[in-house]
C-alpha cells in the first residue's frame, strides 16, 4: 500500500537488482518510484516502455497475488498488462506494459487538481461497478484485515499513527477496528486508492488504474475513505467533497474515519 510516510520517488542511482536489468533488455532503466516494500523501475521509453516492480526477499509485498489480481481485473477495466511475473532467492518481480497516462501527482496535476480529482472520483467509480463481486476470487474484507493487523501487531507496535490519530496507540487504534460498521456496499475494491495509482492522459482523461496487489471484495468506503484522504496529501485542503460529488456519493464520516484507522493499523 502507498502511504504519506513511505512513498518518494528514488534518486537516479537507486540500485537496480540484477532480474530488472534482464526485464529491461538494454533499455534504459530509471526507478520511479519507491514504497514501504518494493521500488518500481521504468525500462525504456514511448509505446515500447515496460514497468518493472522489484520487492526483496523478507518484504511483505506479494507480487505473485499483485500479478494474479491484476490478469482478472484487466478484463473489466484498464490497467498493466503483466509480462512477467517470477522470483529467486533475492526477491520478487513483476513486469508490465506502460500505459500511456502519468500518475495523478505530478507536478502538472497538482497545478490542476479540480482535474485531477474529478478524474480520480469519476473512475474510481467506474471501477466499482464494473468489476463483478461475485465472480472475483479475492476478498479484502475488514474482518480479515483486522486479523491479520492482530497477527503483525509486533511488528506494528512502535510505529506511530498519522496524526488524525494522535493520541491513540496502535493497540487502542486495534481494539477499535475490531467494532466493524455496517456494510454499506460490497464492490471489488481497488484496495490502494491513494492519488498516485490512477493515471491521467495529457489531455486530462482518466488513463489507467495501477498498484492492484490489495484488490478484493470489501465495503466501497474502504477505497473512498483513502481515495478521499489522499487527496489532503497530494493537493492540500478542499479536495476531499469533490472527490466524492465525482464517485457520486454523499460524505459518511463514521465510515471514512473507520476504514483509515483500518488502513493505519494493518493491510
Amino acid at each position: 500500500m502507498t502511504s504519506l510516510s513511505f512513498t518518494s520517488i528514488p534518486s537516479p542511482d537507486h540500485p537496480v537488482p540484477d532480474p530488472v536489468r534482464g526485464a529491461a533488455a538494454g533499455r534504459p532503466i530509471l526507478p520511479v518510484w519507491h514504497n514501504e516494500g518494493a521500488t518500481t523501475f521504468r525500462l525504456g521509453e514511448g509505446p515500447g516502455a515496460r514497468y518493472a516492480k522489484w520487492a526483496p526477499a523478507g518484504s511483505d509485498v506479494d507480487l505473485a497475488g499483485e500479478a494474479a489480481r491484476m490478469r482478472w481485473a484487466g478484463a473489466f477495466v484498464t490497467v498493466p498488462r503483466v509480462l512477467e511475473q517470477s522470483s529467486n532467492a533475492d526477491g520478487a518481480w513483476l513486469v508490465t506494459a506502460a500505459l500511456a497516462g502519468e500518475m495523478a501527482v505530478t507536478d502538472r496535476w497538482k497545478q490542476e487538481p479540480a482535474t485531477a480529482v474529478r478524474v480520480i472520483g469519476e473512475a474510481l467509480r467506474a471501477f466499482h461497478d464494473a468489476l463483478p463481486v461475485a465472480e472475483c476470487p479475492f476478498s479484502a474484507s475488514a474482518e480479515e484485515r483486522v486479523a491479520e493487523a492482530e497477527l503483525n501487531a509486533g511488528r506494528r507496535a512502535g510505529r506511530k499513527l498519522h496524526p488524525d490519530f494522535a493520541g491513540r496507540t496502535q493497540a487502542d487504534a486495534r481494539k477499535r477496528v475490531a467494532e466493524i460498521p455496517p456494510v454499506d456496499k460490497l464492490v471489488v475494491c481497488h484496495g490502494d486508492t491513494c492519488a498516485p495509482n490512477t493515471l491521467l492522459s495529457p489531455d486530462g482523461r482518466f488513463a489507467g488504474h495501477v498498484d492492484l496487489g490489495a484488490l478484493g471484495v470489501a465495503d466501497r468506503w474502504s477505497d473512498l475513505a483513502i481515495a478521499t484522504w489522499s487527496t489532503t496529501w497530494n493537493y492540500g485542503d478542499g479536495w476531499q467533497e469533490p472527490l466524492l460529488d465525482a464517485y457520486g456519493i454523499a460524505p459518511d464520516p463514521e465510515r471514512t474515519e473507520y476504514y483509515r484507522l483500518l488502513w493505519e493499523v494493518g493491510p
